[in-house]
């Protein structure tokens, strides 16, 4: 069964837990906000036919090694661009699933030209983790691995959370200043 879309693509739509947060107050959280990558999934195979892998690779080589989706991003993405009407999958010679855009999909690309001629030149924003050194990305894991374990160890714990937030806190003014 085909779903419709409620609207048009809206890819800088903020979600409704961020819009009661106000205004944001740095960058992007994310390369992508909700829909903008199926939208680029949609502007590629909109240029030519392509495969999942050669999407990945693809999107991989557009940032230069600095973002590559995982084919757990990649497949849902194709399998609802295809229930929805945009693509059509078919086996190729070598029977592997190609991806082509549909008379609908090629219209909705329309629709939202605008969005997906900025995805397509897209590039990684300088404040993005990717420029980061290798180690700091590695850190910086570390560190939201350790948050998750203490706080689901915790059980919400006021306390904890206060002394955690405070340590985060610090320790980013500390960042900032160039204290060592």
């Amino acid at each position: 069964m085909k779903r419709k879309p409620s609207g048009p693509a809206r890819p800088h739509a903020r979600s409704s837990s961020e819009r009661h947060k106000g205004p944001a107050k740095r960058g992007p959280r994310r390369l992508f906000e909700y829909g903008e990558l199926r939208l680029l999934i949609l502007a590629m195979i909109a240029q030519s036919p392509r495969h999942g892998y050669e999407i990945i690779k693809a999107i991989e080589e557009r940032f230069n090694g600095g973002y590559c989706p995982s084919p757990g991003v990649i497949y849902p993405s194709l399998s609802w661009l295809e229930e929805m009407g945009y693509i059509a999958v078919e086996p190729d010679q070598n029977a592997r699933k190609l991806s082509r855009i549909t008379a609908e999909g090629a219209a909705f690309i329309e629709a939202n030209r605008t969005a997906a001629d900025e995805l397509l030149t897209r590039t990684i924003p300088p404040n993005h983790r990717a420029n980061a050194p290798e180690e700091i990305v590695a850190a910086m894991d570390d560190i939201k691995l350790a948050l998750r374990q203490r706080l689901a160890a915790c059980g919400n714990d006021a306390a904890v959370i206060e002394a955690l937030t405070e340590t985060l806190r610090k320790t980013a003014q500390e960042i900032a200043s160039g204290a060592n």
